[in-house]
């Protein structure tokens, strides 16, 4: 085979915010770290043992816009990409390194009633009446593919 692969596909939780940076001529980026867990049970002790790794993750103009409007801390993404590694100059004069995931394709996994059911015990302590959120929602019969009509503003 002559050809390389440069591809990462990850499923993680955000945790931060997504941050941009706009430049001149109205280009921007966004950043924001993910998390990924593994879990395996330590043959040696029986007990199971999580490790997390967290991955840089880079979005650029329009995606990266959505990505601040839609997402917030603790939300499940998916994310592919290419692996990008950038040095610079710390005050310190020591080059630093740094390995980002720069996204060509992502799917937001949290859906709109999964953020309002998160939502819900904190909107509930500040105010005392029940939201929309809070509300039960029907459920669908098992077995049915059609999607629960809603209204929501997302641009895909």
């Amino acid at each position: 085979m002559s050809g390389t692969l440069n591809k990462v596909m990850l499923i993680g939780h955000l945790g931060d915010e997504v941050k941009l940076h706009y430049f001149e001529g109205g280009n921007c980026i966004g950043r924001f770290p993910i998390a990924t867990n593994e879990t395996y049970t330590n043959k040696q002790t029986g007990e199971k043992v999580t490790t997390t790794e967290w991955h840089n993750i880079v979005v650029r103009n329009k995606a990266a816009e959505i990505c601040e409007k839609y997402l917030s801390k603790g939300d499940k993404i998916y994310v592919e990409g290419r692996l990008k590694t950038r040095q610079w100059q710390g005050e310190d004069g020591q080059t630093k390194y740094t390995t980002e995931i720069h996204v060509q394709d992502f799917t937001f996994l949290t859906g709109k009633q999964d953020s309002a059911q998160e939502e819900a015990p904190r909107s509930q302590k500040r105010n005392p009446e029940p939201s929309k959120a809070s509300q039960p929602q029907k459920a669908e019969p098992t077995g049915s593919l059609a999607a629960p009509e809603e209204d929501d503003d997302l641009p895909f």
